[in-house]
């Protein structure tokens, strides 16, 4: 992971504050925050790692993967170009000729960068050139660009995808790096929403507003790190989900995007609701930046509602899903239910980054909200009392802030707890989702096949909507191998239940194989049509999303797992 931020730490980047609505023009005239993105994303990557820096120095993320399936797309080209005559030809369109502004990078280390990821196994290629655009006009001067020379454009954000989303090609891609896009254009308070750039944060976004007093944030919290063009692009979500639901068009008003011919749009106005046709802005949710490259988006906030936590163990996990059922029927403001299961409780002991030691069981943590003492209270008791009723044991209720964010944190160190588990170990994340009622017999299906196989796992799941997320432990290729394996059926297992392959990492490389089996050949055929319909040369993030023809599936899964160990023996010897 140092790796991976080292050309992010060298170029600070921070929110940067642009033009204003009326409403906040005192506060807003070009204002910035002074902090780079990637330090920003340091430092929140700290505030949920441990504080002592030998287990820090122990547990590094960088051994978090996922699963493996080969990019193959047989319509992708080798770019017949230079890098050097790209770069140069770059810069005269990006008004960069000197290269003083360094919106063009060709840096062997800059383009690895960009090519590999220190989140997953998947394979990966360098780009050709890295450009860092500054504004929609520079987004359509590299789009017409790469339509000169048939280039394949892929977009970076965070860079914290699981499935391999900004990956480049075989044979080059100019991959358009997202961070000095990072703007917050406008905060319009009374209207609860916000315009900014793609490549803010929003982490960054939410300390703003808490910084200006305002009482409102963007509730959709998927990894630190995570910027908001990748959030659009992955319908990604995270432990909010429950109570605010997911990266969907209810919270992205409308979006300006960058077509692959180069032409621009904006889905829609900036009204709460519309019925003027259908809502383009979907279409852009969830593709994964195959059809346009979005450079401003207008988002939603919600009010800041006092919250407490709740800890409270249970025999197994259909108990927990049951309570989890009847607390969100009685009414009570859950704000997030998180499943943890024996295993991760076992992993948080082992860790010891917690305030206290855990009974190992399957256990709930539960964030509740609300806007008085008095309901937060009442909450409590019925929650407590639903909990009972389910076989619930040991229920504790946070009585200060800082005991609500203390035991948060038990949660939030999912990832380094559960590498604690196994000295040594590598991790392999990744994540389903089914109905809430399915959930029970997909984790006790799940952990018995886990339990067979010989690995260690821990799963973590937001059992409020039915979605969860396993850490296979594994230190050789071999146990790669049942790693991918497990995962394989943990996925047709969901589909199987009436689920999905992915909740909320995304389709990327890791999960296009799957997606005949979960939409049927029908609706991905109609995906491809729209893909071709916007991007007839297929240069936008080829490789991507949409699954080979179902005759070739059986070829990916043979080459499965010689990609992931070459990814792996890549990743030990750049380490």
């Amino acid at each position: 992971m140092l790796r991976l931020r080292l050309v992010h730490a060298l170029r600070p980047r921070g929110v940067r504050l642009a033009s204003t609505s009326a409403s906040s023009a005192s506060g807003l005239r070009n204002a910035a925050l002074g902090v780079g993105a990637g330090v920003l994303f340091t430092t929140a990557f700290f505030l949920t790692r441990p504080t002592h820096a030998d287990a820090a120095l122990a547990v590094s993320k960088s051994k978090v993967g996922t699963s493996t399936v080969p990019v193959r797309d047989s319509t992708v080209k080798e770019v017949k170009v230079s890098a050097t005559a790209l770069a140069k030809e770059l810069r005269e369109a990006l008004g960069d000729a000197s290269g003083k502004l360094e919106k063009v990078s060709v840096d062997p280390e800059v383009l690895h960068v960009h090519g590999y990821s220190e989140n997953d196994y998947h394979p990966g290629s360098d780009p050709t050139i890295v450009v860092f655009p500054q504004s929609t006009e520079d987004v359509v001067a590299i789009v017409k660009l790469a339509n000169k020379h048939l280039i394949p454009v892929v977009t970076y954000g965070g860079g914290t995808s699981l499935e391999g989303h900004w990956r480049a090609p075989q044979g080059g891609a100019i991959c358009v790096d997202m961070r000095d896009m990072d703007k917050i254009l406008e905060i319009h308070e009374e209207d609860s929403d916000l315009v900014c750039q793609p490549g803010v944060g929003w982490m960054e976004i939410n300390a703003e507003l808490k910084r200006r007093g305002i009482p409102l944030f963007f509730p959709i919290d998927p990894a630190p790190g995570a910027s908001i063009g990748g959030m659009i692009s992955t319908g990604c979500s995270g432990t909010n989900a429950v109570r605010y639901g997911t990266a969907k068009a209810e919270w992205f008003l409308n979006v300006t995007v960058v077509l692959p011919s180069g032409e621009v749009i904006k889905t829609r106005r900036r009204s709460r609701k519309s019925s003027a046709g259908f809502d383009t802005t979907k279409l852009f949710i969830g593709a994964e930046g195959t059809l346009g490259v979005i450079t401003e988006v207008t988002i939603r906030l919600a009010p800041i509602l006092p919250t407490t936590v709740a800890v409270v163990q249970f025999p197994d996990v259909r108990a927990a899903t049951e309570a989890v059922r009847d607390i969100v029927n009685s009414g009570v403001g859950i704000q997030c239910v998180e499943l943890c299961d024996d295993a991760f409780m076992r992993s948080t002991n082992l860790y010891g980054q917690s305030i206290r030691k855990w009974p190992e069981k399957d256990s709930l943590f539960i964030k509740l909200q609300g806007p008085t003492p008095a309901i937060m209270d009442e909450g409590r008791n019925i929650v407590e009392k639903i909990c009972k009723t389910h076989g619930g044991t040991g229920f504790t209720c946070a009585s200060s802030d800082a005991e609500a964010n203390a035991l948060w944190s038990d949660r939030k160190n999912a990832l380094y707890s559960g590498l604690a588990l196994v000295e040594g170990s590598r991790g392999w994340s990744t994540d389903v989702c089914v109905p809430v009622s399915k959930l029970p017999q997909l984790v006790y299906e799940t952990k018995q096949d886990i339990e067979s196989s010989g690995l260690v796992s821990t799963i973590v799941g937001h059992v409020g909507d039915g979605n969860f997320h396993a850490l296979l432990l594994f230190k050789t290729d071999e146990e790669l191998a049942i790693a991918r394996g497990l995962v394989h059926r943990m996925v047709e297992r969901a589909i199987r239940l009436d689920g999905t392959c992915t909740g909320e990492h995304g389709v990327g490389i890791g999960k296009r194989e799957y997606l005949y089996d979960e939409l049927g050949a029908g609706t991905v055929g109609l995906m491809k049509t729209i893909k071709h319909a916007l991007d007839p040369h297929n240069l936008f993030n080829p490789g991507k999303l949409y699954p080979d023809d179902p005759d070739d599936d059986a070829q990916s899964r043979l080459v499965a797992s010689s990609g992931a160990a070459a990814a792996v023996h890549d990743r030990e010897k750049r380490h």
